[in-house]
């Protein structure tokens, strides 16, 4: 059962090696160009005109990966792994069109921002409210109307909080991803080192899941999660289809994900969180994005309270272009910062569950 995630892995690994080449040609055949600001570190400049819309060649690898290991294996896909697919495909499609306008209808904002809440808004609420569907024989859905750490905790918040949590969440990661991705494959390793982890999280929780009774090697803490072995499928799928994207991704970039793929990239990060019942951890797991985006809201706030700026420049990589550090030097640095940060949110989940023995 687990040749699925090495079989989701290393094809998506290998079709975003081959297959984003061919997506930059077609792109830069079509003028399909990054726009750079002007008000931007001076050194982007040179980075104007790179291919965009990346995420098109990881979202589809991802899709590809996912069901050729079904097909492989001979096993059926499960409601949780579509659920999370579709809800990375939604978010993807609301990007696209942000960069497609931006592009080809030269319009340097893209969507209005009134339109592009609303697509994510739609995208959101179909993905809560189908994953509290679908129950399995033992009545588990693929999300849960509890709030979650390591597991399920606390009281039932019911199904309307749990819509309206579930979109803070989607949108959350999603734009904390579009803010990170400002440097040549700064979001694209960080994803990798998140989506390694909901692998091992996923392949854990399938082995101490409570529907395995006697052959539980923890009784008192097992784990309640619909599709466990899936979400690792698609976590693997992401890994490998991620970090073939990062190579053609990273400095100097021969490609941009764009909206495209961040906007998906966080979405899917919070379906995964929001299926294995680790809604809070995600903030632990994916802490640069949380960073980064905390550095904006510092930024606004304090602009808008006193006038005065904490940070030469937000998102907070910016910040550290100008005080002089080189763009390879912030995204080593901050691969760094989130690989702590997995390593921590990994370290909680094992003691979580070390603790209930």
């Amino acid at each position: 059962m687990m040749n699925q995630i090495l079989f989701a892995g290393v094809i998506g690994l290998f079709l975003t090696l081959v297959g984003t080449p061919l997506l930059i040609k077609l792109l830069a055949r079509k003028g399909y160009g990054q726009y750079i600001r002007d008000d931007g570190p001076r050194e982007h400049a040179s980075k104007r005109g790179t291919p965009t819309m990346g995420g098109i060649a990881f979202i589809l690898a991802t899709l590809a990966a996912y069901f050729l290991s079904k097909v492989i294996t001979g096993k059926p896909p499960t409601f949780s792994g579509l659920l999370v697919l579709g809800l990375m495909v939604g978010m993807g499609m609301v990007g696209f069109l942000d960069d497609y306008i931006k592009i080809v209808k030269r319009r340097s904002l893209g969507l209005r921002a009134k339109a592009k809440m609303a697509g994510q808004l739609i995208v959101g609420i179909t993905f809560a409210v189908l994953s509290l569907q679908f129950a399995d024989s033992r009545g588990q859905t693929p999300a849960s109307t509890k709030l979650s750490f390591i597991t399920d905790f606390g009281w039932t918040i019911g199904p309307v909080l749990f819509v309206v949590w579930a979109l803070f969440m989607i949108l959350a990661m999603s734009n904390g991803v579009n803010l990170t991705d400002g440097l040549d494959g700064l979001a694209t390793g960080a994803s990798v080192l998140v989506f390694g982890a909901y692998t091992f999280i996923g392949v854990w929780q399938f082995q101490e899941s409570c529907a395995n009774g006697d052959t539980l090697t923890n009784p008192g803490a097992c784990y309640e999660v619909r599709d466990p072995l899936d979400l690792a499928v698609v976590a693997s799928a992401l890994m490998g289809s991620c970090l073939g994207f990062l190579w053609w991704n990273t400095s100097p970039a021969k490609i941009f994900m764009g909206d495209t793929g961040s906007l998906a990239l966080g979405g899917v990060l919070a379906g995964l969180a929001i299926c294995s019942r680790t809604e809070l951890l995600i903030a632990i797991l994916g802490g640069l994005f949380v960073l980064i985006t905390m550095s904006v809201v510092i930024q606004v706030g304090s602009f808008r309270l006193t006038g005065k700026r904490v940070f030469r420049m937000a998102p907070l990589q910016h910040h550290f272009e100008l005080k002089g550090w080189s763009e390879v030097l912030v995204v080593v640095r901050f691969w760094i910062i989130q690989g702590i940060c997995v390593i921590v949110g990994l370290g909680l989940f094992y003691a979580g569950w070390a603790a209930d023995k």
